[in-house]
């Protein structure tokens, strides 16, 4: 690969369609864009635009993030036919991401069958965790079969965990970190030498945190209460999990932190406590498997803007020693802390766009595909 040319970055989540655009050469960014998508049309038109930046822009490589790469994949992938069909058989993992991370594959695959596509997973950096912490209490066949705890948001980790000693140093980054990504889609990561330790979404990115329209950790006896008590189907019990719980569920008004904030209803008041609340009580839980706590780092939406969140999450952690200085948390420094904090506490941009595309960049440098990883057993 040549300096010249471009790299496309497609980030396609349930409910919103990015791209980013980089200088294949230095990885500078050109141009980035969430365009949406409300509804299938709206795709299919955000899709159109993105196949346009092809032929427009030089286009050499694409990279694309995708949401679960189940068991086998820890580690990007150069796509071909085989990989793309392991890809899709993976959707009922992730049955509201995958088939949108999929799609834009197919689609440059169909017009552009020689253009070099990668594939990034957001599940890949938790594959580091111990085995204790990605099984579940289920008989081990079950285990055996893939019922395990995947995590995701990794490519926002990884970026953080590529950052962190720029920002905190090199101890301190090497140390026993727990990154906070907060946005409509929210998890904990505890780190150790900057690998995941653990996580708290599982299976699924319904678990661990409460959302902006997702439960979070719950009861998983609520699931067949609802079917058999209240004569609800498997779709209509997921879409309330999924889609109508979390923040816009408790408050009854939306999942919207800056609206919440904003109202006077005690529902919202009632919505940014509980979420505050999920995100303080599974810190503390992920210290246990750090052994102690060397620093928080926030990131994402809410995580990298909203200071109110960021206090009321870290009041409830100064048993641990985390103390936040109201003045650099409301003019969101990059190092929030008091003085008499104990733990570092800082706040850095995640960036997963760049993260697939410096992946893309390596790959496409690439003689040949990196296979597959070999199954192995947790």
């Amino acid at each position: 690969m040549t300096k010249q040319g471009t790299l496309l970055v497609i980030n396609a989540g349930s409910s919103s369609l990015k791209y980013a655009l980089y200088r294949a050469g230095d990885l500078s960014p050109i141009e980035q864009k969430n365009l949406g998508m409300k509804s299938k049309e709206e795709y299919e038109v955000a899709s159109e635009e993105i196949i346009k930046l092809i032929k427009t822009h030089n286009v050499i490589g694409v990279g694309h993030r995708i949401v679960h790469g189940g068991k086998d994949f820890s580690a990007p992938q150069k796509i071909d036919d085989k990989i793309l069909a392991q890809l899709e058989a993976l959707t009922p993992l992730a049955p509201l991401h995958q088939p949108h991370n999929v799609n834009p594959i197919k689609r440059i695959l169909k017009e552009y069958p020689q253009l070099p596509q990668v594939a990034c997973f957001d599940t890949a950096f938790h594959r580091t965790a111990p085995r204790l912490n990605q099984i579940y209490a289920l008989p081990r066949k079950l285990t055996d079969e893939g019922i395990i705890r995947y995590g995701f948001h990794g490519l926002s980790y990884e970026y953080i965990s590529s950052v962190l000693p720029k920002v905190a140093g090199e101890k301190i980054a090497k140390g026993r970190v727990i990154v906070a990504h907060l946005g409509n889609g929210a998890s904990l990561c505890a780190m150790k030498d900057g690998k995941s330790v653990a996580t708290t979404m599982g299976f699924t990115p319904t678990d661990g945190l409460m959302m902006g329209t997702r439960t979070g950790q719950i009861d998983p006896g609520i699931a067949p209460y609802l079917k058999e008590q209240k004569g609800l189907d498997d779709k209509t019990i997921s879409d309330i999990f999924n889609k109508q719980s979390g923040l816009k569920g408790v408050s009854g008004l939306t999942e919207d932190v800056r609206q919440l904030l904003a109202s006077n209803s005690p529902e919202a008041k009632e919505a940014i406590d509980l979420f505050c609340l999920y995100a303080a009580r599974q810190i503390a839980s992920l210290t246990v498997d750090l052994g102690g706590l060397d620093a928080l780092v926030f990131t994402a939406g809410i995580g990298e803007n909203s200071a109110v969140i960021r206090q009321k999450i870290c009041a409830q952690l100064e048993h641990l020693g985390v103390k936040v200085d109201a003045t650099l948390n409301s003019a969101n420094n990059a190092s929030i802390q008091s003085q008499g904090s104990s733990v570092p506490v800082f706040v850095v941009k995640t960036n997963e766009e760049l993260m697939i595309a410096q992946h893309t960049k390596t790959l496409i440098n690439c003689r040949q595909n990196p296979v597959i990883n070999p199954k192995k057993s947790l």
